[in-house]
């Protein structure tokens, strides 16, 4: 193993240990101030669970990023001296989203006011030369950023609605993007994504079923806005346009759930930001499966798609856009799929006349 892939392997596990060590904390912090989701609505667990996870993310991954620079590998030195600047505000951006989505876990922010953050952040990312450039029309180009940030930065959002889910979710495509980045000697983007997923991982000890604590909005946007951003600076020799089909390929989970449920509660006559239990977890765990297990099954979707992520990375462009094309037409055939499992009141209840009239038959 190389000296570069030990200091890989040595951000991974200070960034675990780290956020493993630091979530404990944020579950005492926030009991003594009352920072709890409590139970109602649409929330499926009947105890007080504390907030303040993002809080852990956030100190967590930025003490990676400390770590990065503290074993000094040359690559990510050099990467970090023709990019601090864009580093440093990139970081400060994610706090802020951080600090909005805390505000809204503790004193319910507007979802306008969510929004217009997520939006100056992506024309911020566009400002500094670090947003999408694939059609090479300035507009357009910020059209797409302000897009692809805010989606996935709310994708990531919406998937935090199951133990372990969003935490998960990012881990494995923060681990991804790893692998492509460090593959293709994109050191700062590699070690930025492997501390990610060292967050993420580390959290899990915390979050995964039967949760201990919640990341909240403010963890959520975090890693969302960060894994957006990832996903911006991966860049391949071969093409531009190709490039950018590993991450949206490798965020087609998160991607699939916010289609899915903003589809559906528009079908039903709902608000599409009207929270609910219609998320793929939740359809998932409504056809009989036992939260761990769905979670789990959405783990490994992710890194099967993961894994095509990094052969699109490697092939010619013909290749790559078929495997892109095959990962679409079998994640829209299983949208369709769960699409059936009824998640509504009124749904639950057509679905029962419908069995009765088949039995009667």
């Amino acid at each position: 193993m190389t000296n570069t892939w030990l200091q890989y392997l040595g951000v991974f596990i200070a960034s675990t240990a780290l956020c493993m060590v630091l979530s404990p904390v944020a579950i005492v912090v926030a009991t003594r101030i009352g920072a709890l989701d409590r139970p109602g609505g649409h929330k499926s667990h009947r105890s007080p669970v504390p907030y303040l996870g993002g809080v852990a993310i956030v100190i967590a991954f930025s003490g990676s990023v400390a770590a990065a620079a503290a074993l000094q590998p040359t690559d990510f030195i050099l990467a970090v001296e023709s990019g601090r600047a864009e580093l440093i505000i990139v970081l400060l951006l994610a706090i802020g989203l951080a600090i909005v989505g805390l505000a809204d876990d503790l004193r319910n922010v507007s979802p306008a006011i969510r929004l217009m953050a997520e939006v100056l952040c992506a024309v911020q990312l566009w400002r500094m030369d670090a947003g999408i450039t694939v059609s090479g029309e300035q507009t357009l180009d910020l059209f797409l950023t302000i897009l692809w940030v805010v989606g996935i930065t709310n994708a990531f959002n919406l998937l935090d609605n199951m133990d372990g889910l969003a935490a998960g979710q990012a881990a494995v495509c923060a681990m991804t993007m790893f692998a492509v980045a460090a593959a293709n000697g994109q050191f700062l983007v590699a070690f930025l994504a492997i501390g990610l997923a060292g967050c993420a991982t580390g959290f899990l000890r915390t979050n995964f079923h039967p949760a201990r604590i919640y990341m909240g909005d403010g963890g959520a946007l975090y890693l969302g806005f960060l894994i957006a951003y990832l996903g911006i600076k991966l860049r391949f020799e071969s093409s531009v346009l190709e490039s950018f089909l590993v991450p949206v390929v490798a965020c087609a989970i998160p991607v699939l759930d916010t289609t899915l449920v903003t589809v559906s509660r528009v079908r039903s006559g709902r608000s599409p930001f009207q929270g609910g239990q219609d998320h793929i977890s939740h359809r998932l765990v409504k056809s009989g499966l036992p939260i761990p297990v769905a979670v789990g099954l959405t783990y490994v979707a992710t890194a099967v798609i993961g894994v095509l992520c990094f052969v699109i990375s490697r092939v010619d462009p013909i290749s790559a856009w078929i495997l892109a094309i095959l990962v679409a037409v079998t994640l829209v055939s299983a949208g369709i799929l769960l699409s059936l499992v009824p998640v509504y009141p009124e749904s639950r209840q057509r679905h029962f006349v419908i069995g009765e009239r088949l039995n009667g038959d």
